[in-house]
């Protein structure tokens, strides 16, 4: 490493849940703090949507491409993750769910279970906090338009009839201004009146009901970290720096740590060294705080195991898709008046998720959650022509009406007949509802780089996690029954027992000493004093909901740890 360029009191690496809670705690306690993201920024509008744009927004440096998603593939997983400013929160489902108290457990592979390091009381003023920040709300289900939405609707009568809980989780987005009804795409304001007082610089607006959560959200509408911890932080005098990729971490001679970071260029171009660029940023600080995401907290721990020799042996295991699990609802009726009826589900109105059912843990089994989701509108057109031969002959059929009435002299020039028959009765886009599971499977993948191409692998197999995957599936085809739908897996795990996680936990976890774990209960690295680990690779073992709103409790934990204790 060259000699630093610049000293802090922490550098932060990454600001997905993890790294925003802390770099914006830190900050309000007067520390100096530079937060380092590898992604750019995306204030409101930036997000892709149309094909070619959606092309190039991924993260794959190497071709050039420094967009919003990166998708990685293990073999028996794949994970999608992200790289923007914001990390995570740009394009998650906006739920912030508190884990339950009997789920601080993780499922050893013979089926038992040991406790966490911490409980639930440890992080109750900690979620209070983030709460307090983030401003979750439920679906307004009570206020029209909200109260006619199709899919929530549909995904509480089929929890009734299929016997199971049923609730609105609290959602991270802005439905309504404070003591004002909920009312779709009114301009948000804050306590003094103004629609711009964030890191952008942008007005944003209450929920649209688009579906497009997922894919980043261009009117503002989700709370996400950009406008909520990340604009505090930077407020506090934090310096946020995005389109920095860190490379290397090393302790540094005399105390504190070394960090070595690329910097993306604003046109696209990287300048990595040894490619013809300048070397690497190197920077200092008394505290370093990884919060790069389960997967890129883990492999730069792996990368640079080197240069930490005092590392854990347990680093890289415990890994979970937090039993990530993903099904579908097709064809969904209803009765009514004993007449039979498509029942229609409107996946793309409403956020992607909107309500949820638990099935609890009965110390044997349960421990999960099944929610329904959405996605944009352009999806429903996508389902729609897929379907190929019915639009093929409902436009022959249209054609040949069309012809037929010229040949006998109607110059009738109404076309609405013709055009409704060429899109039927779009029952395939209206009657699907993709179902996602998530809970606590159990985490025995274990992460590790390849000592000839240097990328990240993960071995894990669904084998050991059999049963609790057989209880998601079985629920959801109870919800599928009821909604007189038929269920249908994701064809991934229909053919090879391969899961899509968006929710990749462990590698680094908590523990209560070397032999189990890689940090302590405040999420230092244990014999590295202010090494800190702040995302989602500290879980133990999966969280069971939503994991999003625990990241953030245990940052903002791990920061008053970091605040109180001494200076280094």
């Amino acid at each position: 490493m060259t000699a630093p360029v610049e000293h802090y009191g922490a550098i932060v690496v990454g600001s997905g849940f993890g790294g925003s809670v802390t770099a914006c705690r830190l900050a309000q306690a007067g520390m100096e703090v530079c937060l380092l993201e590898r992604g750019r920024r995306y204030p409101p509008g930036s997000f892709a949507r149309s094909p070619r744009d959606m092309r190039d927004n991924f993260w794959d440096p190497v071709a050039g491409r420094f967009g919003l998603f990166e998708v990685l593939s293990f073999g028996k997983v794949d994970a999608v993750v992200s790289a923007g400013l914001g990390g995570g929160s740009l394009i998650y489902a906006n739920v912030l769910l508190r884990k339950e108290e009997d789920a601080f457990v993780r499922r050893r592979p013979d089926g038992s279970f040991e406790e966490w390091p911490i409980r639930r009381s440890d992080l109750e003023r900690h979620y209070d906090h983030v709460e307090a920040v983030l401003t979750p709300q439920p679906y307004p289900l009570d206020h029209a338009p909200y109260d006619a939405t199709p899919k929530t609707l549909a995904m509480r009568k089929a929890a009734a009839d299929a016997g199971v809980e049923w609730f609105l989780p609290p959602l991270a987005v802005t439905f309504a201004n404070d003591g004002g009804p909920p009312v779709p795409g009114e301009p948000v304001r804050d306590a003094g009146g103004r629609t711009d007082d964030n890191l952008h610089r942008r007005s944003r607006t209450t929920c649209r009901l688009c579906g497009e959560c997922d894919i980043g959200c261009n009117y503002g509408s989700k709370n996400t970290l950009d406008f909520t911890y990340l604009t505090l932080a930077d407020k506090a005098g934090a310096v946020l720096r995005d389109g920095c990729e860190v490379t290397r971490i090393a302790p540094r001679p005399g105390g504190g740590y070394l960090v070595d970071y690329v910097v993306h260029a604003p046109d696209g171009g990287a300048r990595p060294a040894g490619r013809g660029g300048p070397p690497p940023v190197t920077a200092s600080a008394d505290r370093l705080v990884l919060a790069a995401g389960t997967l890129g907290t883990t492999a730069l721990l792996l990368r640079n195991r080197a240069n930490f020799p005092g590392l854990s042996r347990r680093l890289g295991h415990f890994f979970s898709g937090n039993g990530d699990f993903l099904g579908f609802v097709h064809g969904a009726r209803e009765s009514v008046g004993g007449v039979e009826g498509t029942r229609v589900l409107s996946p793309s109105r409403g956020p992607v998720i909107t309500s949820s059912v638990r099935v609890p843990r009965d110390g044997t089994g349960g421990g999960f959650y099944v929610q329904e989701g959405g996605y944009p509108v352009l999806v429903d057109w996508l389902v729609e022509a897929s379907n190929g031969l019915g639009v093929l002959g409902r436009t022959a059929r249209a054609a040949g009406e069309r012809v037929e009435a010229r040949l006998e002299g109607r110059r009738d020039p109404e076309l609405d007949p013709q055009i409704v028959e060429v899109l039927g009765d779009a029952h395939r886009s209206s009657s699907i509802l993709p179902l996602l599971g998530m809970g606590l499977d159990t985490p025995d993948g274990v992460l590790s780089i390849d000592d000839r191409s240097g990328a990240l692998r993960l071995h894990w197999s669904a084998r050991r996690s059999s049963a609790y995957f057989s209880e998601v599936e079985s629920t959801m085809e109870e919800i599928a029954a009821a909604l007189g739908a038929r269920f249908q897996v994701d064809p991934l795990w229909y053919l090879r027992h391969k899961v899509v996680t968006v929710h990749p936990v462990g590698g680094c976890a908590m523990g209560r000493s070397p032999e189990d774990g890689v940090v302590d209960g405040d999420g230092e690295v244990f014999g590295y004093p202010g090494l800190v680990v702040a995302d989602g690779a500290v879980m133990p073992g999966p969280v069971g909901p939503n994991p999003s709103l625990t990241i953030a409790a245990l940052a903002d934990r791990f920061a008053e740890h970091q605040i109180d204790a001494p200076r280094r």
